[in-house]
């Protein structure tokens, strides 16, 4: 009798529900989808709502002005370019401050900070008078030697755009280059394995989700920019005029509807090519 009553006891060790630091989950949830929808959500909602009263037909023929399109086709393609540079060498500048100390890297390491901390405008003045092809310091010499203009150039807004995405790559690689086991590099060498073939086989594998992040962070910055750009592009229609700076245009005409237009398209672009990052990211992930 006492043997089946005891097994009719519920265990002594029960499993007990982990306690957060934060309140309640639907208190947590309910402000995060109000904070989310109040300086995200409604923002957005209302830029995709206000070209709609031109009607499709209105709003088709807003963006595909041929100034309109010139203009995208300058800030994605010049963005990609820019994040593409900026994937090479950000992570040729981290791998330097990470694995090889030398006389000055605190300060090289700060310098990488340097276009986050920069007006924008100030950077844009400063790259306007050191690429000018008339008495910029660079410019002039690129221009009177080798006959290569880049201010007032689309080659002036990929300068600009590698320049205030660069620290996006470098920072986000950092990190992940800090915490590699330096083990698996030593064992892959006592395998046989060349330099070349470590870092591509041991390496990279591991950076790879870090870099596509620094990539798409490089690239959205890169597309939104328009401070540092509009002093070394000069704004040429049809050829270093980039959407931001068309969009400023619709609004200075009170053209509210085509500079939200325009404001979709960018949109939409940027959603889908950074999903299409962040899908390849996360195959790389995979093992």
């Amino acid at each position: 009798m006492t043997s089946a009553v005891l097994s009719q006891r519920p265990p002594i060790q029960r499993r007990r529900r982990q306690r957060s630091v934060l309140p309640g989950f639907g208190l947590t949830m309910g402000y995060t989808i109000f904070y989310l929808s109040l300086i995200v959500l409604l923002p957005l909602a209302a830029l995709i709502v206000r070209p709609w009263e031109l009607g499709l037909s209105g709003f088709i023929a807003k963006v595909t002005e041929p100034s309109v399109l010139a203009s995208l086709k300058l800030s994605f393609g010049a963005a990609l370019i820019a994040a593409v540079i900026n994937a090479v060498f950000g992570l040729l500048v981290a791998w330097i401050l990470v694995r090889y100390p030398f006389p000055g890297r605190r300060l090289v390491d700060a310098l990488v900070d340097l276009p986050f901390a920069l007006p924008t405008a100030v950077a844009g003045i400063a790259l306007a008078a050191l690429y000018s092809p008339k008495n910029g310091w660079l410019g002039k010499p690129l221009k009177d030697v080798f006959d290569i203009e880049i201010a007032y150039t689309p080659l002036g807004v990929i300068l600009a755009m590698t320049f205030i995405g660069l620290p996006f790559v470098v920072r986000t690689l950092q990190p992940v280059l800090q915490e590699i086991d330096r083990d698996t590099e030593e064992a892959a060498a006592t395998l046989g394995a060349r330099n070349w073939q470590t870092f591509f086989f041991v390496i990279m594998p591991a950076l790879l989700p870090a870099w596509f992040t620094g990539f798409a962070l490089a690239f959205a910055r890169a597309v939104g920019e328009y401070g540092s750009i509009i002093f070394i592009a000069g704004n040429k229609p049809m050829v270093s005029e980039i959407a931001p700076v068309k969009i400023l245009q619709k609004l200075e005409q009170y053209d509210y509807a085509g500079a939200a237009a325009i404001g979709v398209v960018m949109l939409g672009a940027s959603f889908l090519i950074i999903l299409a990052i962040n899908l390849a990211q996360r195959l790389m992930a995979k093992p």
